[in-house]
């Protein structure tokens, strides 16, 4: 597998968290299962994670909380959800938190390592390429990818894992049409509803984050994909 990655499953479920832990360990992840969401946060700042599991329900605090929690103060570690709750809403509500995915009960084991190896293998990708451009000034806004901070004038707006590069997709390619497909493929691994749903959440975000610039806009291109129209300086 090359590096040893470092999981942090949150399931408060004794026989799958165990059963889960000791088949990630066989498949030479490192793991650290937690079965009380309210200690995570701690976990989080005493350890270094590659990628999170997340149950969405739990007793003492739901995975949709605390998910909003680890965005909001740890917005460069990517999470995923596992959870029996497969309603379109659902879907679509943990993807709008910054879920890299989202896995329904019951899951072959199989299949899960496959797509965090998937998921890791993108993010690891993605880290080589951010050298390249980290800086972006778009606007009246300025981009640095690899903080994954967005500066408008004396404010910082932190900016999730997928917030992020999305942006720096978008003003990588100004004033161009990006494909839906192409950015699917390139930071979600995959053209499929559900994705297509998530990329308009977090368009949405985007939206939101640069209205402050009425010279900005992030154009809809009807069934085909989105323009950010701006001017973009790229600085190496």
């Amino acid at each position: 597998m090359g590096k040893k990655y470092s999981i942090l499953l949150v399931e408060d479920d004794a026989s799958l968290g165990y059963l889960l832990t000791e088949y990630l360990r066989m498949k030479d992840f490192d793991v650290i299962w937690e079965k009380e969401p309210t200690k995570v946060v701690d976990l989080i700042q005493s350890n270094k994670f590659d990628l999170a599991i997340l149950d969405v329900m739990m007793v003492q605090m739901d995975g949709f909380t605390l998910a909003a929690d680890i965005a909001k103060r740890y917005p460069d570690l990517p999470f995923i959800f596992l959870t029996a709750r497969s309603l379109k809403v659902d879907v679509l509500k943990g993807f709008s938190l910054g879920a890299l995915d989202y896995l329904k009960k019951p899951i072959d084991e199989e299949e899960l390592v496959v797509r965090i190896l998937a998921l890791l293998d993108r993010l690891k990708r993605t880290s080589d390429h951010a050298g390249e451009n980290t800086i972006f000034n778009i606007g009246m806004y300025r981009l640095n990818s690899s903080t994954q901070e967005l500066f408008f004038e004396s404010e910082v707006i932190h900016l999730t894992s997928r917030e992020s590069e999305l942006l720096k997709y978008l003003a990588s390619h100004p004033n161009e049409l990006c494909g839906h497909k192409g950015i699917l493929e390139t930071l979600w691994g995959n053209n499929d509803y559900f994705n297509r749903k998530s990329l308009n959440v977090f368009i949405t975000h985007l939206r939101k984050y640069l209205a402050h610039d009425p010279t900005l806009r992030i154009e809809n291109v009807h069934g085909r994909g989105f323009i950010l129209k701006t001017n973009v300086v790229k600085n190496e």
